[in-house]
């Protein structure tokens, strides 16, 4: 029953706080980054590259689990790329935040059996610079550096579920999929 789930010692309900979660194409990821990943957004909406994709582990296989990410800037400036020094510059404040969105993952919500039989592919997710989208797309600034942050959300059965709401999460950033959102590719070496 529910009465001994409760928060495991992190705070954490028990059926997320063993979750794990590990980058795949972890080289890929740390090549760009060593370049500076630069993401294309555009205003019909462009899939990352590279893909993000995990493999989870630690997960309750008979438990539902929802899957999603979202995106924060990683400070409050807006940049511009200098050519004659191949590097990024702060060139002034951030443009007013896009609204914040989500990206559930398509096959959400599902058994923790299913998601960690096989890596879990973001390959649907769209980013783009139309503040107006309508499609359910990622909406970023253009020359504005993003964190994707990956969150593990145990479908609690409760009825009063949304009192725990912050026990039956788990979020996971990787600082090597940080990236620079541009209209058009920027560094010729990350082309």
């Amino acid at each position: 029953g529910w009465a001994g789930e409760g928060p495991g010692p992190s705070g954490k309900n028990r059926r997320v706080c063993h979750a794990t979660a590990r980058l795949e194409m972890g080289n890929l990821w740390e090549e760009f980054n060593r370049l500076g990943t630069e993401m294309i957004v555009t205003k019909a909406g462009r899939r990352m590259f590279p893909t993000f994709q995990v493999k989870l582990s630690g997960l309750d296989p008979l438990a539902d689990y929802v899957l999603l990410m979202d995106f924060i800037p990683l400070d409050d400036k807006r940049y511009r790329y200098a050519f004659h020094s191949s590097s990024w510059l702060a060139a002034g404040r951030a443009d007013p935040a896009a609204p914040g969105r989500v990206h559930f993952h398509p096959d959400s919500p599902a058994k923790g059996a299913q998601w960690m039989r096989q890596i879990v592919s973001f390959d649907k997710l769209k980013l783009t610079n139309n503040l107006l989208d309508d499609n359910g797309h990622i909406i970023l600034n253009s020359m504005h550096r993003y964190q994707p942050r990956f969150h593990v959300v145990f479908v609690d059965p409760r009825r009063d579920s949304e009192r725990f709401a912050h026990q039956n999460c788990k979020s996971f950033s990787f600082p090597e999929t940080q990236f620079m959102a541009v209209t058009a590719y920027q560094n010729h070496r990350v082309s």
